[in-house]
């Protein structure tokens, strides 16, 4: 028979944006910095564009009553439509989002469960009794850090639209979305060191058995 065990992790608590405390009251709160925001936004819209991207459709825009006049043909690949479609709902793709207490820099965001909970989920796997102070229900519901990225991630986006869509017609596989918003635009004259930080030991290549993306 184990013994439960009570564990006291205070830093835990700024996780649940629904635990009953305002943010602003929670010890430890570290809310993404306009960096990681941008380099969150962009990587998550070029890697919706490449999932809208895989296709060779053609539309069809104009209309005629005759029917004499030919519509207008256009690649979905190029079109307004495609941009529109993968903006959609594009932050609530953050709710996805947990923050890696383990990390400092802004790899600190990433999906996946973090390594303090994969432990903690252990333990309770186990039959350990954990206490946080919380249901265990809400273990897994976004932190107050991941809920106030989908916001910051809304203005950012709605600040910046006419660059976004600057960067799809004119730029968009010559130059990095992160480059091209983040460090020349949204960032211009401020630090962006963010936006090249990634997990130590990860040289960049695509690991194919591997789901997660990490930042």
């Amino acid at each position: 028979m184990l013994v439960p065990i009570k564990l006291i992790f205070t830093f835990l608590l700024i996780h649940f944006a629904n635990a009953g405390v305002s943010p602003e009251e929670e010890q430890g709160v570290k809310y993404a910095n306009k960096c990681e925001v941008c380099k969150i936004l962009a990587v998550e819209l070029e890697t919706r564009l490449e999932e809208t991207g895989k296709t060779s459709d053609v539309i069809e825009t104009g209309y005629s009553v005759d029917d004499v006049k030919p519509k207008k043909k256009k690649a979905y690949k190029k079109s307004e439509l495609r941009l529109v479609e993968s903006l959609e709902g594009i932050c609530n793709r953050i709710l996805e989002y947990n923050v890696h207490k383990e990390r400092e820099d802004s790899t600190r965001f990433a999906k996946g469960m973090s390594q303090t909970f994969q432990t903690l989920h252990g333990l309770v796997d186990k039959g350990v009794k954990v206490e946080l102070g919380i249901p265990y229900e809400l273990w897994d519901s976004p932190s107050a850090e991941v809920t106030k990225l989908k916001t910051q991630c809304e203005t950012l986006l709605e600040e910046n639209e006419a660059d976004i869509e600057d960067w799809y017609f004119n730029y968009q596989g010559k130059e990095k979305l992160k480059t091209f918003l983040c460090r020349d635009r949204v960032l211009k004259n401020e630090n962006h060191d963010c936006l090249n930080e990634q997990l130590k030991g990860d040289t960049g290549a695509k690991k194919p058995s591997k789901a997660k993306t990490e930042l």
